[in-house]
């Protein structure tokens, strides 16, 4: 895949043009045998291509507003654009208002120049890891896809930014912008086969997109490479991009949690994740394994549904009451558990949070990041998650790794670390609560061996 930083080159030497670029990707998009009917619920062709055809236009006067004006970039379905309903992948808001005004972040891409090609699919109300939506369909992991005409006959994508991961799997986009409130950008990342980062959540503003769970939600991006990550963070964050300069790896100190190691790991991950931590000694990096009781703690602080449940519960009661059974299902269940949430179990899970994340702070402040599989398992087939007991079964095994990067506030990014057609592994490294830009740096070191390996 070629990286956000690659075209950007590309365009500013005059080798191409944002309109070829985005006819490449509506090109993919509409492809019969590709997933584009699946990945996207709106395609904004008209637009993208006139926004194109401005952006080469200022670029040929010396007035692109950045290096990447013109290039094309995906939206999650639940952020908000003017003019437009915001559905979140569910049918009960179809009929919604149309935002009166861009999310924060899609008017920071706006303003960069990067073009909205369409809105991509995502789990209803982003409440999953899996990825599967009954509504619109579900958007086929890379891996093992089957036939154009067997939508069952696939591997799952990951979730909830299902939609976003496909889309810069199969180039129907350069760049894509997704949320993470347990694991939405990695997850889908890892079964994809791309880089997805799930920043330190105060560092983009949420201002304009729908809630799952205010007190963990974080728009980070999916896209090729940790450059191209670095790069939409910064511009979502509202800071200069610039690439990451790669941290010396030699001395590098990378914690792997024992006691998480020790839960059940599909074999072809678990020798993948050997093989990179492998390689990563080889080139100087001192791999550390150490138990890290917060992530043991973390599954009975959420036990009554956590943050998710409650605030979930809180923001869809008014709707549930008057569209319940438009909802898919499993979706419904899980927003119903914070209804049986008391006030007391809500403060237990938030005073319990403050007090892990001090514990862990003091416990990773030697380390420059913890590192784990992103996924303990290869993605599922979508035809074996037809009971609800698989599918909740799966769910919590996807989100088990992520899920501490949230709770505990954390900046983390997944790698891809598998070989050319082998299954999907993905590679997390977790860094520092605000430590965004160092992890950045770490990251692209470790993903230069991992490439290379």
């Amino acid at each position: 895949m070629r990286t956000i930083e690659d075209h950007a080159q590309a365009l500013a030497e005059g080798q191409t043009t944002s309109r070829a670029i985005v006819e490449a990707c509506l090109a993919r998009i509409a492809d019969p045998a590709g997933e584009g009917t699946r990945a996207f619920v709106k395609v904004h062709a008209g637009a993208a291509r006139a926004m194109a055809d401005a952006m080469d236009a200022l670029r040929g006067a010396g007035r692109a507003p950045s290096r990447y004006a013109g290039i094309p970039v995906s939206l999650k379905d639940l952020l908000d654009v003017a003019g437009e309903p915001t559905p979140a992948g569910s049918r009960v808001l179809e009929d919604a208002p149309p935002a009166a005004a861009h999310a924060t972040v899609v008017a920071r891409l706006l303003a960069a120049g990067f073009i909205p090609i369409g809105r991509t699919n995502m789990v209803e109300f982003a409440f999953s890891g899996l990825g599967l939506n009954p509504h619109h369909g579900t958007p086929r992991a890379p891996w093992e896809r089957g036939a154009a005409d067997a939508p069952r006959d696939g591997r799952i994508p990951g979730g909830s930014s299902s939609g976003a991961a496909v889309s810069v799997a199969d180039g129907m986009a350069i760049g894509a912008l997704g949320t993470d409130t347990g694991g939405s950008c990695r997850v889908p990342a890892a079964f994809c086969g791309v880089t997805g980062y799930k920043p330190t959540a105060r560092t983009v503003p949420i201002a304009g997109v729908l809630p799952l769970s205010p007190s963990l939600d974080s728009v980070g991006p999916l896209a090729p490479s940790v450059g191209c990550c670095a790069v939409l963070h910064a511009v979502l964050a509202g800071e200069t991009p610039v690439a990451p300069a790669p941290a010396e790896l030699a001395g590098l100190r990378l914690a792997v949690p024992a006691n998480v190691m020790e839960g059940e790991i599909d074999p072809e991950v678990a020798a993948e994740f050997a093989r990179a931590l492998s390689a990563l000694s080889a080139g100087g990096a001192r791999i550390v394994h150490a138990r890290f009781p917060e992530f043991d703690a973390i599954p009975a602080a959420n036990a009554k549904g956590g943050f998710t449940a409650a605030e979930a519960y809180a923001w869809h009661r008014a709707l549930l009451a008057a569209k319940a059974d438009g909802y898919d299902p499993r979706i419904l269940a899980r927003i119903r558990r914070g209804e049986r949430m008391s006030a007391a179990d809500y403060l237990d899970v938030a005073a319990a949070r403050t007090r892990l994340i001090a514990s862990f702070d003091a416990r990773t402040a030697g380390f420059d990041a913890v590192v784990l599989p992103t996924v303990p398992i290869l993605p599922a087939r979508i035809d074996a998650l037809d009971d609800v007991h698989d599918y909740n079964r799966v769910n919590m095994q996807c989100l088990r790794h992520t899920v501490p990067g949230n709770f505990l506030d954390r900046c983390a990014i997944s790698l891809p670390c598998h070989r050319a057609g082998e299954p999907p592994v993905g590679f997390m490294l977790m860094g520092e609560t605000g430590g965004d830009a160092r992890l950045f740096a770490v990251a692209a070191a470790v993903e230069a061996v991992l490439r290379g390996k």
